[in-house]
């Protein structure tokens, strides 16, 4: 059987760091406490337009990058799993690069928690997702000689329709992306039943996006990763 995977693209926000991807609606919160909030899936600008039902000014656009940069501070901690997973993948030399759609400066602020080396992908002249410019250039960074065996993973489904665009495998995150939009002691306060609510109509949303599997967060990924490298020996394409 091949391996599970030739190399892994993660989102930074909602995946590796930043439980519920709280990162942009509490910075949009701060700014524009009066405003109703959208769904909180699309760029800054795009989802400032939204939340303002208008198009932003420069230095409302200014005024939120400099928020985003203060708030990722706040929310550079590790999901659970992404460390194990991460010095895993290092030890075995898996290719790994994570990206994002915040700004710059706002992504290495919440990089700043990762415990191990991993690629960062700052595609500026990219086209937003879910065009999938941002994942090729990824793995070309990661130097990947092939396509086949390569994963992106997720809870955001932009993100993961640009990874099914460029011709990869897909492994969506119900709990911990921006569907859900909870933070973790906020996610685990809640009620089992509750939970169970939010996840069944996040993961069923991925699924009808075409994602190949679908896992809470990365501390459950590991069955995904078999499942992938056993439709691979089988022949299967993503």
């Amino acid at each position: 059987m091949p391996s599970p995977c030739t190399a892994l693209i993660f989102q930074l926000s909602g995946c590796l760091v930043d439980f519920g991807a709280r990162t942009l609606p509490v910075a949009l919160q701060r700014l524009h406490p009066e405003c109703t909030p959208p769904n909180l899936v699309g760029t800054p600008h795009q989802t400032l337009d939204a939340w303002l039902g208008k198009p932003a000014t420069a230095a409302q656009l200014q005024a939120l990058q400099q928020t985003l940069s203060e708030v990722a501070g706040e929310h550079a901690e590790l999901t659970p799993g992404a460390a194990q997973l991460l010095q895993t993948l290092h030890a075995n030399g898996t290719p790994c690069a994570w990206l994002d759609d915040l700004p710059a400066d706002s992504s290495l602020r919440l990089a700043e928690a990762l415990p191990t080396p991993i690629e960062a992908v700052l595609a500026r002249q990219a086209r937003p997702w879910p065009a999938p410019d941002s994942c090729w250039q990824a793995l070309s960074q990661l130097e990947v000689e092939r396509l086949d065996g390569c994963i992106v993973v997720s809870g955001n489904p932009l993100l993961l329709q640009a990874g099914l665009n460029a011709g990869c495998w897909t492994i969506g995150l119900a709990a911990c992306g921006p569907l859900c939009g909870y933070a973790l002691a906020d996610w685990q306060a809640l009620g089992a039943s509750d939970q169970e609510h939010l996840r069944a109509e996040a993961t069923l949303q991925l699924y009808r996006l075409g994602v190949h599997s679908v896992v809470d967060h990365l501390g459950e990924i590991e069955a995904s990763l078999d499942d992938i490298g056993v439709r691979r020996s089988k022949g299967e394409k993503p």
